[in-house]
């Protein structure tokens, strides 16, 4: 090919990357960022709030039996329950930029408060849309 030609090909396919490019970028960041953003704030809230899994499990687990269990296994419970959202928290944070489901169900600790806190699987990607 001539030297014209070679530059107007080039021409052609930066144009066609410039026109297909934002609207590809308008699709993809938005979902992206605000995936990313849920996973910040779960992250952050599970670290913070984890400690607070000790009182939810004593009390979870005084209503369930009786208050000397209550107390006792509610606390062993409770320090287990904080070390992995702690965890959660953690791999989530080294993680921040890849958007996965979360680890901890419930989510926040005070949604469902009296429903005892379970861990999923790790490392699942994020793909559907919102």
């Amino acid at each position: 090919m001539r030297k014209d030609n070679h530059f107007f090909a080039l021409l052609l396919l930066t144009c066609l990357f410039a026109a297909y490019a934002p609207t590809t970028l308008a699709v993809q960041s938005p979902s992206y960022l605000s995936k990313v953003n849920a996973k910040a704030l779960r992250t952050f809230a599970n670290l913070i709030t984890a400690p607070l899994e000790i009182p939810k499990n004593i009390i979870n687990t005084t209503n369930k039996s009786n208050f000397f269990y209550g107390i006792v296994g509610g606390s062993l419970k409770g320090l287990l329950n904080t070390q992995g959202r702690l965890g959660a928290g953690i791999i989530d944070l080294l993680t921040l930029s890849v958007p996965t489901q979360p680890i901890t169900q419930a989510v926040y600790i005070w949604d469902n408060f009296d429903v005892d806190t379970r861990y999923d699987s790790l490392f699942i990607l994020d793909l559907g849309k919102k």
